[in-house]
Parts: C-alpha cells; sequence; structure tokens
C-alpha cells in the first residue's frame, strides 16, 4: 500500500512547532530532524532557517546529542568504535563524535572486561571456538582490538584462579 503525500506541506511556523515536538521527547541530531521533516517541509529553506534558530537558541545541539546518546548506549555496554559508526550514520561531524567519548570519562578496558564476563559465564576459555566467540561478541559490540584482548585476559586470568 503506498504511504499518501502530505497534502499540506508545513510552513516555517509548524516545522518550529514539529521540531520542538519531537526535541521535547528526546535529543535528536540535525541531520535527523533534517530527515524526518524534509519531505513535510513547504521547503528546504524554511527547514535550514529552523533548525538554525533553535541551533542558536540551543535547543538542538548536536554536542548535547551526542553526549545524551553515548550515556545511553553505555548502559548496554556498547562500545567507542560501534558509537563512533552509529553517530556517524546520524550524521554527527567526527570531531563531536571524539570529543563526546573522550569526555565521556567511560573506561572502556574495564567495560568490555564487565561485557565479556556477562557473555563467558558458561564458555570453556580454553577452547578457541568459545574463545573466538567471545572475540567476535565484543567486537559487534563495539570494543576495539585492544579492548577485546584485556577482557579476554581478564576473563582467563578469572578462570586460573
Amino acid at each position: 500500500m503506498k504511504k499518501p503525500q502530505n497534502p499540506d506541506p508545513l510552513d516555517a511556523a509548524a516545522l518550529k512547532v514539529a521540531v520542538v515536538d519531537l526535541l521535547s521527547r528526546r535529543e535528536h541530531s540535525r541531520w535527523e530532524l533534517q530527515q524526518k521533516l524534509l519531505s513535510r517541509a513547504a521547503s528546504a529553506d524554511d527547514l535550514h532557517r529552523v533548525l538554525d534558530e533553535l541551533a542558536e537558541r540551543g535547543w538542538q545541539s548536536d554536542q548535547r546529542y551526542v553526549g545524551s546518546y553515548i550515556r545511553t548506549k553505555t548502559l548496554r555496554n556498547i562500545g567507542p568504535v560501534r558509537l563512533f559508526q552509529e553517530l556517524r550514520q546520524k550524521g554527527v561531524a567526527e570531531s563531536l563524535i571524539r570529543e563526546g567519548l573522550q569526555e565521556s570519562e567511560v573506561d572502556w578496558f574495564e567495560m568490555a572486561r564487565d561485557a565479556a564476563l556477562k557473555k563467558a559465564n558458561g564458555l570453556n576459555l580454553s577452547e578457541q571456538k568459545d574463545k573466538a566467540k567471545l572475540y567476535r561478541f565484543l567486537a559487534y559490540r563495539g570494543f576495539n582490538t585492544d579492548q577485546v584482548q584485556y577482557a579476554l585476559d581478564e576473563c582467563r586470568n578469572l578462570d586460573n584462579d
């Protein structure tokens, strides 16, 4: 079934209301807002002006979005590599992402260790197959090679104790 076209494009005032409504629910990157509202806008220029105005007022901030996104995802043990990739896909500048990751004060090595310990329960890390499974899991979660190796070493050290 074909989605009906929006018969009444939103003017600048209506776009502002729509953007504020979206921002009242959660932080959004500028790119996300553009993607959500471009098809509904009377003109792309109107949308850009509204987004510029709200950014100047501090109502929309990619920097704040990055901080919020990182805080939310680190609660689920998502590592820095995956966070970087996901934020890039959401149109955030690489410099803001790097800055957000540095300011997060997360110990990525300990987070990788914690994620590994949860996943390693029931795995025999002396078996190459299980070790590779845990490695793939941590890499998928977004931890770099050094962080994954640290986590694997910590899990093996606990097995030897």
